[in-house]
């Protein structure tokens, strides 16, 4: 797995068994907003709305239908309002407390940034240079795990989410034009037990499948740009599966 974080940080990040971390459940934040955005598609906003709504009870279904309440102690979903930088600051720092927290970013993505609330709220360095500053103070303050995300220009992030502790994280290279199959089939995998890297991976060749139906190779059998900057990427400390602790 990649990880370009300074040596530094890698040791205020590592996970000691001396906090009890291993005896802790798991919690599942689920950061989630669709907006009802589409990229380059001009639409009213009764259709976004519905689109938004539609979208995010579909990722809620899939939780329940995958299993997801059933591997985690607790699944908190922040979603419309909710959807904004303090809240999951608040709720990563809640949750610590009393969870090993693995976090799902069902939302769109700027360089460096998620989308928030009816695209009106930026979740970036305003949001997260504090929370990095805090832990790298008090390292018992955050106890996050992995984190996986749909969301555009998520490799973007890995360094901030690693700089917070993750053991392992995802990232789309530019605009992820594939937010499905990508989502079910990793949610799938990774909640029977395939280990994180391996989850992504599967993800991004059933969503490379499905991708080159709609953007076919050119001549030379290369990837349609759509494709290419929908790559996942996986970066970390080390591989796990959601049976791991630590």
């Amino acid at each position: 797995m990649n990880d370009g974080q300074p040596q530094q940080e890698k040791r205020q990040g590592e996970k000691s068994t001396g906090k009890g971390a291993s005896l802790k459940p798991l919690a599942l934040v689920v950061f989630l907003e669709n907006v009802g955005h589409i990229l380059g598609v001009p639409l009213p906003q009764w259709s976004m709305d519905l689109i938004d709504y539609v979208a995010e009870e579909y990722a809620k279904a899939l939780l329940r239908l995958l299993g997801a309440h059933r591997r985690y102690h607790r699944v908190i979903v922040l979603e419309d309002a909710q959807a904004t930088g303090p809240e999951l600051a608040n709720t990563l720092l809640r949750a610590s407390l009393t969870h090993q927290v693995d976090l799902l970013l069902l939302v769109h993505g700027l360089e460096g940034a998620l989308v928030g609330f009816k695209n009106r709220e930026l979740v970036d360095g305003a949001t997260f240079q504090p929370l990095v500053a805090a832990y790298q103070h008090n390292p018992a303050l955050l106890d996050l795990r992995m984190v996986y995300g749909v969301n555009c220009y998520g490799a973007s992030l890995a360094p901030t989410w690693l700089s917070l502790g993750a053991l392992a994280v995802n990232g789309a290279a530019g605009v992820n034009w594939l937010p499905e199959p990508s989502l079910s089939v990793f949610l799938r995998a990774w909640l029977s037990g395939t280990p994180y890297s391996q989850a992504v991976a599967r993800s991004h060749r059933a969503a490379r499948r499905v991708g080159r139906l709609l953007w076919p190779p050119d001549a030379q059998g290369r990837d349609h740009p759509c494709i290419a900057s929908s790559q996942q990427m996986v970066f970390g400390r080390r591989d796990l599966t959601i049976f791991d602790r630590g």
